[in-house]
This record gives structure tokens, sequence and C-alpha cells, in this order.
């Protein structure tokens, strides 16, 4: 990642689940983001938003701002959910350009791969992957 206080609530979640050894506490964490994130307007529920390569269904929507990113998403099932919370924390506010830059590597810090299945782990990076492709619809704007 670049400077590190472009992602400063990213950089925060990471070192949360990091500094934690027991993996059910990170677990724990997780749902709790889950059951924390806030409902979505309905018109999210679109094809357009819809994450493929999960096992539940995810949608995830930008709203671009005075040159920011603001996020809001769905996900059927809690701790994905919690996964779609931890990243809409983490790059809410972000520019197009600072969403497309995060290094995937953070992925590997949470040490969430002890937590989470092989299918969870990799809708992780989908929801991820969805989200830059969304910022790159707004990067020259």
């Amino acid at each position: 990642m670049k400077k590190k206080e472009t992602y400063i609530n990213l950089n925060k979640q990471v070192e949360k689940l990091r500094n934690s050894d027991d993996p059910k506490r990170k677990y724990e964490y997780i749902l709790w983001l889950g059951k924390k994130l806030e409902i979505p307007n309905n018109n999210i529920l679109i094809p357009e938003n819809k994450v493929k390569g999960c096992v539940s269904e995810v949608f995830v929507n930008a709203t671009f701002k005075e040159g920011k990113l603001y996020w809001e998403g769905y996900s059927d099932a809690l701790i994905t959910k919690g996964l779609l919370a931890f990243l809409i924390n983490g790059l809410n506010e972000l520019t197009p350009k600072e969403v497309l830059n995060i290094n995937t590597k953070f992925i590997e810090e949470t040490g969430l791969k002890s937590s989470l299945t092989p299918s969870r782990s990799n809708g992780f990076l989908n929801i991820l992957l969805k989200m830059q492709s969304q910022a790159n619809n707004y990067l020259d704007k």
C-alpha cells in the first residue's frame, strides 16, 4: 500500500485482526462488523452490483461524491456481510485511484485465512475486486 495515512481505516481494521492470535476472536469480530452494517437501499440489489464467485448473495455499490467513493452493500450470510462491512469501512471515502492502488496483501495480513473456509476467503477477494472494478468506472471523473 502507498501512504499509510491514506488507508487509515483499512489499516486500523487489519491491525485489530493482526493483534489477535485467536482465530475464533477474529471470526467474532467479522460477525460483529456484519451485524453493524447498515441496511442498504434496495435499489442496489441489481445484477450490475452482484459480486460473482461468492457462495452467498453479495451486492456492493459505490456512490461518487466530491472525488470520493461511498459504499453500501448487502449479503444474505452474516459472515460474508462482515467481510463486506470490513471492506466498506476500510475503503469508504477513498478516491477511485486509492481504491485501485490497494495491495491485496492486506488480506493475508489479517490472518483470516485460518478462520475462514477457502470459499469465504475467495469471496473476500471477489468483493474487493468488484469494488475495484466499480472504482475504475469513476477514475476519470
